[in-house]
């Protein structure tokens, strides 16, 4: 392999990038506008759930119990009724998402010492929301019968009641549980993919179309030569729009980093190196600019949006689905992201993922490499 030819295709390259300045500011621009849009939209946060209440029983106690979900950040109270129509109109018009219905018993039964139980009715249309909802609810029902039950038994002089075990809850990493803190770093791996691979994928299609692969096959020029100069031209603009997206992450979303930045920089540069030679190799596969940028935007954005972790837990997909992940390089990014700015992690956690990263790289590298000497052959 000769330096000086990986060299001048490097600089012929750069030229390219740089004389189209309407495409270079798109390349730089896009990646904080997906950032900027997805990182405020795509919120997991459960909170303000408009919710109905219906108190037939009209008592000192229910209304205690109305604000203990009033209190609550969890729950925005949309209004009173009188009646269940009100509620199933409500529901139906997706006008809220819950309805308390307190029955009129509900004093009587705590007075003597009985089961008071409430109603919750949910829409379960949505049905992730419907149960971290009811979850919700369900815990402050049971806070506040413990509650009474407690006054009840020191009214009587009698020991208060307790819990047969002391539940602790210690949230680490994320303590705040807020989903931008989830969604960023994963957000940055998705990006960083999408963008690296339609960068280069259109790169020796639009060569071909224009039919300087023939004055190419005519010269000296290697294959990896080629390969490694045109990816090493979009490295640049890929690692400036990793910088930017990770300055994103940390200042305008504040998402706090608590691991290495050298561990970051050699992660990135190693994940941007399959990515851009990924893109390189669909390039040489497909035949027109149009059928490379269309299999470069399918097999990049769809596996790191879906198949990554991003958003959906590997743990829960079926079996084959699972084990199909084990090939996405953004699902190990993903992995180190989340560690490096969230866990803190060292190298010592993440040199399996590292290594992946490293080893499809170079295994793209070679396959984009053998393909292009086809065509140059």
């Amino acid at each position: 392999m000769s330096y000086r030819r990986t060299r001048a295709i490097f600089i012929k390259e750069l030229h390219h990038i740089t004389r189209d300045s309407r495409s270079l500011g798109m390349a730089l621009a896009v990646p904080v506008v997906m950032l900027i849009l997805f990182g405020y939209a795509l919120s997991l946060d459960v909170d303000r759930i408009p919710t109905l209440i219906y108190d037939q029983d009209g008592t000192e106690l229910s209304r205690d119990l109305v604000r203990q979900f009033q209190g609550s950040r969890f729950f925005d109270i949309r209004g009173f009724v009188t009646g269940y129509a009100p509620v199933d109109r409500a529901i139906d018009r997706s006008q809220v998402l819950m309805a308390l219905v307190i029955p009129r018993e509900y004093s009587e039964n705590v007075a003597a010492g009985r089961e008071a139980p409430v109603q919750i009715l949910l829409d379960g249309s949505d049905s992730n929301t419907a149960s971290i909802a009811r979850g919700y609810a369900e815990s402050i029902v049971r806070s506040y019968s413990l509650r009474l039950r407690n006054e009840a038994w020191n009214q009587r002089g009698g020991p208060p009641a307790s819990l047969p075990g002391d539940g602790r809850l210690r949230i680490w990493y994320n303590s705040s549980l807020e989903s931008k803190n989830y969604v960023v770093p994963g957000l940055i791996a998705v990006i960083l993919q999408i963008i690296a691979a339609l960068l280069t994928s259109l790169t020796i299609a639009r060569e071909r179309e224009m039919g300087m692969m023939e004055q190419v096959s005519s010269t000296p020029l290697r294959a990896s030569e080629m390969v490694l100069g045109k990816m090493l031209a979009y490295f640049v603009l890929g690692l400036a729009d990793a910088v930017i997206a990770v300055l994103v992450g940390i200042f305008v979303f504040q998402v706090p980093f608590r691991g290495s930045l050298p561990l970051l920089l050699v992660s990135t540069c190693i994940f941007l190196f399959g990515a851009l030679f990924w893109g390189i190799f669909v390039s040489s596969v497909a035949r027109t600019q149009v059928e490379a940028y269309q299999l470069g935007f399918i097999t990049s954005f769809l596996p790191a949006f879906l198949l990554s972790g991003f958003i959906y837990a590997i743990e829960n997909m079926p079996a084959i689905i699972g084990g199909f992940t084990r090939v996405i390089p953004s699902r190990y990014f993903v992995t180190v992201l989340k560690g490096v700015y969230l866990r803190g992690g060292g190298f010592a956690d993440l040199w399996s993922e590292i290594g992946f990263l490293a080893l499809y790289a170079a295994i793209v590298f070679l396959a984009a490499t053998h393909k292009l000497n086809q065509k140059l052959a």
